[in-house]
C-alpha cells in the first residue's frame, strides 16, 4: 500500500487504514527479546511496552527458539554472544523454518566489526545494531521493520491519496 500524505497527517495514516483494517499498527504487536544481560532486558521491556508493544524475553538461544514457535513474535531483537547457542545460530535456525522465517530479526549486540556485521546479515539478520546503543533510535528501527511487514501483507499497493 503506497499512501501519499502530508507531514502533518503521518501521525493519523494508521487510522485512517485501521478503519479501512489495513493496518497492524494499532494492534499491540509483539516483541521477543533474547539477551543474558538482565538489565538490557529490563531497559528493553520498560521502553518497548511504554511505546505499547508486548514484550516477551528469553536469556538463552534454546530459550528465545522456542519461545518463538510457541508465541510468534512480531519482530526479534537477538543478541549474538549467548550462552549455549549462541545468536548466529538462533537467527539461522529461525529462518530456516516455514513458520518463522518472515519475522524480522535485528541483532542487538556488543560485536561491532565489518566482518561481525556481515555474517550477522548474510545468516538472515535484517537488521544490525551495535551496543551501546540508542533506545530511541532502536524503537524507530522496529517501527521501520513493522511498516515494511505491514506493506507486504498488504501487496495491491493501493494508492490513497489525502490532501491537494
Amino acid at each position: 500500500m503506497v499512501l501519499k500524505v502530508g507531514w502533518q497527517l503521518l501521525l493519523c495514516c494508521c487510522d485512517i487504514l485501521e478503519i479501512k483494517g489495513l493496518c497492524r499498527m494499532n494492534k499491540k504487536q509483539t516483541i521477543l527479546v533474547v539477551d543474558d544481560e538482565e538489565h538490557i532486558l529490563e531497559l528493553l521491556r520498560f521502553n518497548f511496552e511504554t511505546e505499547g508493544f508486548n514484550v516477551l524475553t528469553a536469556t538463552t538461544g534454546e530459550e528465545g527458539i522456542r519461545l518463538c514457535c510457541k508465541n510468534p513474535a512480531d519482530i526479534i531483537i537477538l543478541d549474538i554472544m549467548l550462552p549455549g547457542m549462541d545468536g548466529l545460530e538462533v537467527c539461522r535456525i529461525l529462518k530456516a523454518r516455514d513458520d518463522t522465517r518472515f519475522i524480522p530479526i535485528i541483532m542487538l549486540t556488543a560485536k561491532g566489526t565489518e566482518l561481525d556485521k556481515v555474517i550477522g546479515l548474510e545468516l538472515g539478520a535484517d537488521d544490525y545494531v551495535t551496543k551501546p546503543f540508542g533506545i530511541r533510535e532502536l524503537i524507530a528501527r522496529v517501527r521501520a521493520h513493522l511498516r515494511r511487514m505491514d506493506l507486504l501483507d498488504h501487496p495491491n499497493n493501493t494508492i490513497i491519496e489525502v490532501g491537494p
